[in-house]
């Protein structure tokens, strides 16, 4: 089974924003608001590891086998990580009853930061393709 470059340098690159924006978060709570801490936060990075772990297996066979419904997919993945996101919420709220302001407030910079690293990749992705067709046409 080979892996696409683009599914490749995906997830190498989420892997290296979800250390770096799960690491740096933690030390900032840690050192500045040591009062909001909560022990469910490794949860709230490893939900948009995991699901931006779908996303690219998902974009990656549908770049395959449908390549002119990847805009719909994108739009479809986000719209489904907004609802997961929302359930996600509620459940963790309903079940623990602590700490839920300072869930809310992580689970939203978190999803504010993932959203736009996946845009930043998509847009590059899809950038590069337009550069690579016009340069083909060129030629």
């Amino acid at each position: 089974m080979s892996i696409s470059i683009t599914k490749r340098n995906f997830l190498g690159l989420h892997t290296l924003f979800a250390a770096i924006s799960s690491g740096g978060g933690y030390a900032v709570v840690h050192q500045y608001f040591p009062e909001n801490e909560f022990e469910a936060y490794p949860i709230i990075p490893l939900y948009f590891y995991l699901y931006g772990i779908f996303g690219i297996y998902i974009f990656d066979v549908c770049r395959k086998h449908a390549p002119g419904k990847l805009l719909l997919l994108y739009l479809a993945m986000k719209v489904l990580k907004l609802l997961l996101s929302i359930i996600f919420i509620v459940v963790y709220c309903a079940i623990t009853r602590a700490n839920e302001k300072e869930f809310i407030l992580t689970f939203a910079l978190f999803y504010l930061l993932y959203l736009i690293y996946e845009t930043w990749f998509f847009f590059s992705y899809e950038w590069n393709q337009i550069k690579r067709k016009k340069n083909k046409e060129e030629l």
